[in-house]
């Protein structure tokens, strides 16, 4: 019997320091035990992975969480399953299509009509790696999902938001913006053969990009915006991926993924503390990386293209220019 007491102990050891690295790798729990009682609370893309995880875990904290989704179904789902673990009845489904101008401006007119504040806006929706699909307006379906839906939704919202003041704006871009580039010539993928994780990378950094001119327009208003990269997590968003596509490759790369990707819980925990920590109220542009605030790629510090990129998405979008601006990115107007 004692023979075995050593390998027992060392398999012990080992296994509970892999568990402790993992969870060293992946990031904490939310430091912030702040509650949010009666603050009304946006997420997009919230009737699965992170989004889902994100609305409970604000949700338990008392929120009044709408959820932000394109399936209804699945949103009306989700709504249901936070409200019976959280016991938090203020806890609703709303139809929301990223891939389409006249969905979004029409959730942004019932929460501008319907809801008397706005206090956190989540963006979290995402599409990854998809073939080239185009979005209802004819956009690149990364960049108008992930990007374009989100800047006009955000610029929609932005009168609730004041009026909420202090409120929260919260991106979910990816480190993946580290290899992202804004392609003037072409951000809509019309001329280049089309590169999906080029796309995606694209995609992201305009997100932080974004943020970042956003929180300089921002200034002295009480709205507050950061972007963030939520990790690597096992949820829908890699489906089109492929990294899973042969028996040889997942058993190759298993102990890999398995140190390094989150579950949906822990990939939610920088989202929601970004929504409530009370150490970053008056926090604005910043980028961070799970629960840490980290400098971000060179070209998402760059000012003259988030302006240009700026400029350029509201004319896409078809939002107008402020009376009197030029393109330095000034503040616009429905």
């Amino acid at each position: 019997m004692n023979r075995y007491i050593l390998p027992l102990s060392v398999l012990g050891t080992a296994v509970g320091g892999a568990v402790l690295l993992k969870d060293y790798v992946a990031g904490g729990a939310c430091p912030s035990k702040a509650t949010i009682p009666g603050k009304t609370v946006v997420v997009t893309g919230a009737n699965t992975g992170i989004g889902k995880q994100t609305a409970l875990e604000l949700a338990k904290r008392g929120g009044n969480i709408i959820l932000a989704c394109r399936d209804m179904e699945k949103c009306e789902a989700a709504a249901k399953d936070i409200r019976r673990e959280t016991l938090n009845h203020h806890v609703n489904a709303r139809h929301l299509d990223l891939a389409s101008l006249k969905s979004i401006r029409e959730f942004a007119r019932k929460i501008t009509e319907e809801e008397e504040h706005v206090h956190i806006l989540i963006n979290n929706a995402a599409v990854m790696r998809c073939p080239h699909w185009t979005t209802e307006d004819g956009f690149e379906m990364q960049l108008g999902v992930n990007y374009l839906g989100h800047f006009l939704l955000t610029h929609l919202l932005l009168d609730k938001l004041k009026a909420s003041a202090p409120s929260r704006i919260i991106n979910l871009s990816s480190l993946a913006h580290v290899a992202g580039h804004i392609d003037f010539e072409d951000l809509n993928w019309e001329k280049r053969k089309y590169d999906t994780k080029a796309a995606y990378c694209q995609s992201k950094l305009a997100l932080v990009l974004f943020t970042k001119e956003l929180s300089r327009q921002l200034q002295g208003t009480g709205v507050t915006v950061n972007a963030l990269h939520p990790g690597v997590a096992r949820t829908e968003l890699g489906r089109h991926t492929g990294m899973h596509s042969s028996a040889f490759s997942s058993f190759m790369l298993g102990p890999i993924f398995w140190m390094l990707v989150k579950s949906p819980q822990l990939a939610a925990q920088p989202s929601t503390y970004l929504a409530v920590a009370e150490e970053l109220e008056g926090v604005s542009g910043k980028y961070f990386d799970g629960l840490k605030e980290r400098a971000p790629a060179p070209e998402a510090e760059d000012e003259e293209v988030a302006q240009r990129l700026w400029a350029e998405s509201a004319r896409l979008v078809g939002l107008e220019m402020s009376s009197g601006a030029s393109e330095k990115g000034q503040p616009l107007r429905k």
